[in-house]
């Protein structure tokens, strides 16, 4: 009961940590839109292009899909082949996604980081910046996203993969739902 409590304990964190920064990232959203329009506007209204506008809607976008992937995971959101997944019972869809977590998520972020450590470290160290003249400074900033993002993807995997092994082995320990509806309730 104790392992069950402590499972619970994190995977509640972990959704409270990943609903904050969902919505906190989502109003990225309307930053990229008013970022676009502005860009519109002076392109074809006044004739101006600015590198660093573009690169500021990049950097935008990047930020958003970097910050937002492991707040997608946990609201069961990401692209998934429902072949079989739909019509599954409960443990069944509990296998699957603990089976999944562990064999596909985890190690492939696990690469990531790994793979992304020097890329990102290499960045930091020459203090890298946009290649363009005009451009962006703190291109090293936004590159160090990659290593953020496979942590927080890591966390939340652990997190499903709790609520999996929950399901699965102790389906009598209180349930901790993975939605935005819970966010008071965490």
């Amino acid at each position: 009961m104790q392992f069950a409590n402590t499972l619970n304990r994190f995977i509640s964190l972990q959704n409270q940590l990943q609903i904050r920064l969902g919505h906190f990232i989502a109003w990225g959203s309307l930053t990229l839109v008013l970022l676009m329009a502005l860009i519109v506007v002076l392109r074809y209204g006044f004739n101006i292009g600015e590198v660093s506008l573009q690169e500021a809607a990049m950097y935008n976008h990047a930020i958003l899909f970097m910050l937002g992937i492991a707040y997608t995971y946990q609201q069961d959101q990401h692209v998934r082949v429902d072949v079989f997944y739909t019509h599954a019972s409960p443990k069944r869809k509990a296998w699957i996604n603990l089976l999944g977590t562990m064999i596909l998520v985890l190690p492939s972020m696990l690469f990531i980081l790994w793979v992304g450590w020097d890329y990102v470290s290499a960045s930091w160290a020459i203090q890298e910046s946009s290649a363009e003249a005009g451009g962006l400074a703190y291109l090293y900033l936004l590159k160090s996203l990659i290593l953020i993002m496979a942590c927080l993807v890591i966390l939340q995997s652990l997190s499903i993969a709790a609520n999996s092994w929950l399901e699965i082995f102790d389906p009598n320990a209180p349930k901790i739902e993975n939605s935005v509806e819970t966010e008071g309730k965490l």
